[in-house]
């Protein structure tokens, strides 16, 4: 028997349902789900103060999180009478951040939205202990106790074999513990005094050669410990080919103007690589995978990320989801926007995550050809170099000839575990044959 609250529901309006609640409440702010492995972050600066009245959607307080920093909006209209996380403090996701006092109207639909966020906070928090518990794989393959018999726990095991610490070493370390175990402080004592023993002898050596010691800022470290992650988990291999664009380029010299008198969007390169990309993916799609363990997972939906330089030089990827689905003039302006709100730290976390494929254009500083770095959990990533005039030999119906022709070089760095030369191969050729015959699915009727 359906429940009485959800048949007067259904009797308002079967069209719209307008049935509403009205009261005064306090609400707590939480952090929301911020992407994908995502599990806390730093608060940055808080925008608003205790007292300040706020609407639905300001943004209330900067956070700072390993991928991106970010503004969390207020999610209803109303004042703010306590912050509970302070400026530097880490919350983790689904923790209060503050909480506000509102008049509360919610609809059915306001309801299932706020659930919908919470199952997203239960399943980000799902993903973290799951990649936990395969870090605890991992410290399960390594001995449990040292050459003369020191304990050592899954914990810092997990540590020492990511932090490269031998057996012999943890041997040589005295624990804490309960009868001399080696304790998670002990190894994280051991890593510290390490680097500090390192840190003298780099800094005399750089300044005795007048050189200057330039600290990373946080984002050029977790963009450095990405790379280095992607190379120790994929076997890179690089495969190249050359396409002859003339006919696109041709193509986009002629209609550019019209296209943002039209449309009102600038007409690059890359919406138009893009384009090309995810239709190659449509018709190759074991190269829109990732990899779990020794499984392949191989992707539903094709979204495509592409590297863009930030003005600081630091490196940035937003991702056009089901890139697919989208016209050439709805990827101009899915390219645009994106582009331009990266530049400006305005993205959003979920516009960051979820890539399936990455694209990075080397040619924008005037480069031949690259072998980029894959962007795990990715499997492959494409390089786009400049695009010159070039002499070419072309076959006419009278003999070959040599001709100026617009000529660019295409690299494809792929997961040799799961990709070979054959499959990355035709997948190069198919994108060389879609650039080369390009002929996009919209008319400029100007």
């Amino acid at each position: 028997m359906p429940l009485l609250t959800d048949y007067l529901w259904e009797m308002v309006n079967k069209d719209v349902i307008k049935l509403k609640t009205t009261f005064m409440a306090r609400m707590n702010i939480l952090l929301p789900a911020m992407g994908e492995g995502v599990i806390e972050a730093t608060v940055n600066k808080w925008l608003v103060t205790e007292g300040s009245v706020v609407n639905e959607d300001d943004p209330i307080v900067e956070v700072a999180t390993d991928k991106v920093d970010s503004e969390v909006p207020s999610p209803v209209k109303g004042t703010i009478v306590s912050i509970i996380a302070r400026e530097g403090s880490v919350t983790k996701v689904g923790e209060i951040l503050a909480i506000i006092e509102s008049e509360i109207i919610q609809t059915k639909e306001e309801v299932k939205k706020i659930e919908k966020e919470v199952e997203r906070i239960r399943e980000t928090i799902e993903s973290v202990k799951l990649e936990e518990n395969e870090a605890k794989a991992l410290a399960h393959d390594m001995k449990s106790r040292t050459p003369s018999g020191k304990f050592i726990s899954p914990l810092v095991r997990s540590i020492a074999s990511q932090e490269g610490i031998s057996y012999s070493d943890l041997d040589k370390t005295n624990g804490t513990g309960m009868d001399g175990r080696i304790t998670k402080d002990d190894i994280l004592n051991l890593i510290g005094k390490r680097r500090k023993e390192s840190e003298p002898e780099k800094k005399a050596d750089n300044q005795s050669r007048g050189d200057e010691i330039i600290p990373m800022d946080r984002v050029r470290k977790m963009i450095a410990e990405h790379m280095v992650m992607s190379k120790r988990t994929s076997p890179h291999v690089t495969s190249f080919i050359d396409a002859d664009v003339t006919r696109m380029v041709n193509w986009r010299n002629a209609n550019k103007e019209k296209f943002l008198a039209a449309e009102g969007q600038r007409l690059t390169l890359t919406p138009i690589f893009i384009d090309a990309v995810a239709r190659a993916l449509y018709e190759f799609p074991m190269v829109n995978i990732s990899i779990e363990g020794s499984n392949i997972i191989k992707k539903k939906n094709i979204n495509i990320g592409m590297a863009t330089a930030l003005p600081d030089g630091n490196l940035i990827v937003p991702v056009i989801k089901n890139a697919n689905e989208k016209n050439l003039t709805g990827l101009a302006k899915a390219v645009n926007d994106l582009a331009d709100r990266a530049r400006n730290s305005k993205l959003k976390p979920d516009e960051i995550t979820g890539g399936t494929f990455t694209i990075t254009n080397f040619g924008s500083y005037n480069n031949l050809a690259g072998t980029p770095i894959i962007n795990q959990p990715q499997a492959a990533i494409l390089g786009t170099g400049v695009v010159r005039k070039t002499p070419a030999v072309i076959e006419t119906p009278d003999g070959d000839m040599i001709a100026i022709r617009q000529i660019i070089i295409l690299s494809l760095s792929y997961d040799h575990r799961a990709i070979d030369g054959a499959l990355a191969g035709k997948f190069l050729q198919k994108v060389k044959e879609i650039l080369e015959n390009y002929s996009p699915d919209i008319t400029l009727n100007i």
